[in-house]
């Protein structure tokens, strides 16, 4: 499975943070986006394979899609991950019947994972291009409150989204735009499904609607197994020329899937009209979007770890020009308490962009990780 990278951002407890690498035992080659759970935070590995984490940190798990996972007494500069699953032989595949799994858990979500109040300590960071060029970068912390880890449609539709959802914005430690000359696609909507996107129950009801369209065609295969985890591969092509494609890791005896990464391949989907904030209308283009959820189990209850949606090749047409653009928005859950509290005091306003909220300031210090592009396009004049 294609690892996706993230960034790694600590909070104050891991000032004398050291860079940790994780690897592949047999290669040694770095693995990006694995998971390491500490006992009272979160983090992933970049690109490289490094998190920054407490050289006193102990009894901290480490795990990566495809890995066996390992239990770490002390702290190890370096963490080796032997290959976990052996890949069913191709004469062997077995088809799985992908969509009853998908309208169980749709059945059954609030069952499956954790639907009562919640309050997470995040890392948001959001980046945007234009041909290619990185434009817009903002990575900040914040936290998040949620009612029921899954989105409510009557609170949606009704935009009663503080009902759902919470963000306070505390430290925006990167911020940084080249729009000069870019052709301006904000526009004044913030819908229901803006505010979906933020929950896996959506994205689950999202499939689900893809695969109840009309010819739909529906596959489901078994492609590796360890004990209880299944790796399965899910194919879903549809006549609204939306193709559905990638990977799901399924828990058989929880009946939970536990990461999440399928690409919408929308290219055949109809151009559309949209009206920008200055009311010039436009022509726009839907492109390729990844779609990634990742879960895991803690005091025997299934929580957020991350989320990550990144998207290419959607294009805007206007004025005899064609522009491509690409984004990528992630949140790291760093930190998960169970919340009393009807939401929080300071909240960002979803009625406009979030980046124009006013953040609130906290004396907190960070490590953050930028990858090479990152801190290029910081450093730019």
């Amino acid at each position: 499975m294609k690892h996706i990278s993230f960034l790694f951002l600590l909070f104050s407890a891991f000032l004398t943070a050291q860079k940790l690498q994780v690897v592949d035992a047999e290669n040694g080659k770095p693995i990006a986006n694995a998971r390491i759970i500490l006992i009272n935070q979160l983090v992933y590995t970049n690109e490289d394979g490094f998190a920054p984490v407490n050289e006193n940190s102990k009894d901290f798990e480490v795990s990566a899609s495809g890995f066996k996972k390992v239990n770490v007494k002390n702290f190890s500069s370096i963490i080796k991950l032997q290959p976990a699953f052996k890949d069913i032989e191709e004469v062997k595949i077995i088809n799985v019947d992908i969509k009853k799994i998908i309208e169980d858990l749709h059945k059954n979500y609030n069952k499956r994972y954790f639907d009562k109040p919640s309050l997470y300590d995040i890392t948001f960071k959001s980046k945007g291009f234009n041909n290619n060029n990185l434009i817009f970068m903002v990575i900040a912390e914040a936290k998040l409150w949620s009612k029921s880890n899954s989105y409510n449609f009557r609170d949606g539709y009704k935009k009663n989204y503080d009902e759902i959802l919470q963000i306070q914005l505390n430290n925006v430690k990167y911020k940084k735009d080249n729009l000069k000359g870019i052709f301006n696609v904000k526009t004044n909507e913030f819908e229901h499904a803006s505010m979906g996107d933020y929950f896996f129950s959506f994205e689950i009801y999202r499939l689900l609607a893809n695969m109840n369209t009309k010819n739909s065609k529906i596959t489901g295969r078994l492609i590796s197994e360890d004990n209880d985890t299944q790796v399965i591969y899910v194919k879903v092509q549809s006549e609204r020329g939306i193709d559905v494609s990638g990977e799901i890791t399924y828990n058989k005896i929880d009946k939970v899937i536990t990461l999440y990464n399928l690409i919408y391949q929308q290219e055949n989907f109809p151009i559309y009209k949209k009206t920008n904030k200055d009311g010039v209308e436009f022509d726009y283009q839907l492109g390729n979007a990844s779609v990634l959820f990742d879960f895991y189990k803690k005091d025997g209850i299934y929580i957020p770890a991350s989320k990550k949606v990144t998207g290419e090749k959607f294009f805007i047409i206007h004025d005899g020009k064609k522009d491509e653009r690409s984004f990528s928005t992630e949140i790291v859950y760093n930190t998960f308490t169970k919340s009393n509290k009807k939401g929080l005091e300071s909240k960002v306003d979803f009625n406009k962009s979030i980046w124009d909220n006013v953040p609130v300031k906290e004396d907190k210090e960070a490590t953050i990780l930028l990858s090479k592009e990152e801190q290029e396009f910081i450093n730019q004049k």
